[in-house]
């Protein structure tokens, strides 16, 4: 496979997630996910969706815990940019939503580092907001 080609799987593959993720079909996204991912959310306690994840099953329920714990209707994701080198992209844009169980909002600019081997996901690395993302969940 070529650079291009690689590169090109990789962007098809985050396009999936996408729109994966945005249908909020689970099973969809844990077919999408390797077996054993490299996941990483810094840790935030007093954030009940934020937890560490390893496996594929693990890393799409995710989608399912946020949808649970913040309100869908307020729920915000907008890409600005992906920047894909063979089998890593970068995923920049801004987020908001709101906590169900205090209906603080939250909201902020994020990162998202994929990584694709053989057509799945192999890390998942988010950088967001996370002071206000815990400000919100704060009752």
């Amino acid at each position: 496979m070529t650079p291009a080609d690689t590169a090109e799987a990789t962007r098809l593959t985050v396009q999936r997630f996408l729109g994966l993720r945005l249908a909020g079909d689970t099973e969809g996204l844990a077919a999408l996910f390797a077996d054993e991912v490299d996941w990483m959310l810094a840790d935030n306690p007093g954030v009940p969706w934020i937890r560490p994840r390893s496996t594929a099953a693990e890393c799409a329920a995710q989608a399912d815990e946020l949808a649970r714990y913040t309100v869908p209707e307020d729920a915000r994701a907008s890409v600005d940019a992906v920047l894909v080198d063979g089998t890593d992209a970068v995923l920049m844009g801004q987020l908001s939503g709101t906590v169900r169980a205090t209906g603080k909002s939250f909201s902020g600019p994020f990162a998202l580092r994929l990584t694709v081997e053989d057509g799945r996901i192999t890390r998942h690395h988010l950088y967001e907001n996370s002071l206000s993302i815990a400000q919100a969940c704060a009752p």
